[in-house]
């Protein structure tokens, strides 16, 4: 083919509303089974975007789960606006003071076993890096996950996600191994009429040693699984699924894209089960809205990995823009004490969302710690069948309201709606969300 010989024409923006949705369908690859959202969000400011009719809609999923501080926080403007000033990008061999504060930050935040930090860009790239760090530490390749995770669309994390339709893609990297979620809602085992997760745990290392041919790297796991459900894994599991991991030489990574930096009560989800993993993997929240993830081990195991030629390298490896906005991160999260934030606003959506659950019948289960919250819908409480065109009926009827929330529409976890709002969400916008959802439910049932 040769080449145009046509200079390209100056680029234009688009005009109306109309043009505008018409360019985006002759120009965009959909990325998922969805539609766009219908409404075209033309500024976001605190709790709120705004759309092109200047409508206000509440969110109630922090942009992709990722605004922990909302929009356009005032520190986090200041950041940016600072450091497109003067250091945005640089040679990925080049070390900047915005990427050593960091790192030694998280490290302050973080028990002593996890010192060494290494800077990236998306959860999905994150969690890449740390199953190489796994497999090349262990010389193992097998890893294991649970039946409802979600962990990227990359090469090994998306091997590793279980979550999401894999029909059509030709083989994952071999090695992968699914375990059943622990899902006190929907128990595979019970004792006494309750969930006996340690008898669930036990079957499921039963399993994952029928499939190994005995080179185990790593178990990755959320310590609530968000995009699987909210569903949040019992006290206790958490140091029980150590103990299986160390009793293999396997090595347990935790994923806390949407848990880490306060969101669940405490700076680290694991924090509530006193275990420690041996990779920590962050993105999402630490960006506060903008590309930015982290890998954190051991000496141990950095040290290990370099002695073997470690290398993930990639073209935005310890860029010191994002890194000084994850260091503003840090600093807001401290200096306004935003765990205890979360805890009491987490509470205060709880004890709401269960009151909900009194007046609408197609509420089976309220989930979730902090200000990551799930609520299931069924069609029948006692047969707990999964009300999933009603969850979407109720999603629908929250954003003509001007409430956004995410119902997640993946196989085996396609009625729950998912609540995380920002960190710096006020009483009232969240009092005001919850009447919203009131509203919505009503409207679904009787429509």
């Amino acid at each position: 083919m040769s080449a145009p010989t046509d200079q390209p024409a100056a680029v234009r923006r688009v005009g109306s509303a109309d043009e505008f949705w018409a360019t985006a369908r002759r120009h965009l690859v959909r990325y998922a089974r969805s539609d766009f959202s219908p409404a075209l969000i033309e500024r976001a400011a605190g709790s709120y975007v705004f759309d092109s009719d200047g409508r206000a809609i509440l969110d109630f999923t922090s942009g992709q789960m990722s605004g922990l501080l909302g929009h356009s926080h005032p520190a986090i403007v200041e950041s940016v606006t600072q450091s497109i000033a003067t250091l945005d990008h640089l040679f990925s061999w080049m070390l900047s003071r915005p990427v050593v504060d960091l790192a030694a930050a998280l490290a302050g935040t973080l028990p002593p076993e996890l010192s060494k930090v290494l800077l990236l860009s998306t959860g999905g790239e994150s969690n890449e890096a740390a199953i190489k760090m796994a497999k090349l530490y262990t010389g193992g390749y097998e890893v294991v996950a649970f039946d409802q995770s979600y962990h990227g669309v990359t090469h090994a994390s998306s091997a590793a996600t279980y979550g999401v339709s894999r029909t059509g893609y030709g083989p994952v990297a071999p090695g992968n191994i699914v375990v059943p979620t622990p899902n006190a809602y929907r128990p595979l085992f019970t004792r006494d009429g309750r969930h006996d997760w340690q008898a669930e745990l036990d079957h499921a290392f039963t399993m994952v040693d029928r499939q190994s041919t005995g080179s185990l790297a790593a178990f990755i796991a959320e310590p609530v699984l968000s995009t699987g459900g909210v569903i949040d894994l019992p006290p206790g599991y958490l140091a029980a699924l150590k103990q299986k991991c160390a009793e293999r030489g396997m090595l347990l990574i935790l994923d806390e894209a949407q848990t880490g930096l306060c969101r669940t009560g405490d700076w680290y989800a694991f924090q509530r089960d006193g275990v420690t993993p041996d990779i920590l993997t962050l993105s999402k929240t630490l960006g506060a809205g903008l590309p930015l993830s982290a890998v954190i081990t051991g000496e141990e195991i950095e040290a290990r990995c370099h002695e073997r030629g470690f290398y993930f390298a990639t073209t935005h490896v310890s860029d010191p823009l994002p890194a000084a906005v994850g260091l503003t991160v840090i600093d807001v999260l401290t200096q306004g004490a935003y765990d205890r934030t979360a805890r009491r606003l987490g509470d205060r959506l709880h004890r709401g969302l269960l009151e909900l659950k009194d007046r609408h019948e197609h509420i089976g289960d309220v989930r979730g710690r902090g200000l990551l919250q799930g609520i299931e819908f069924v069609t029948d409480r006692d047969t707990k069948e999964p009300a999933g065109d009603f969850g979407a009926a109720v999603t629908d009827a929250c954003f003509r309201l001007g409430l956004h929330l995410n119902i997640v529409q993946f196989p085996g976890s396609s009625s729950i709606l998912r609540l995380a709002p920002p960190l710096t969400i006020t009483d009232t916008e969240l009092d005001r969300g919850l009447d919203l959802l009131d509203q919505a439910l009503t409207a679904a049932t009787t429509a």
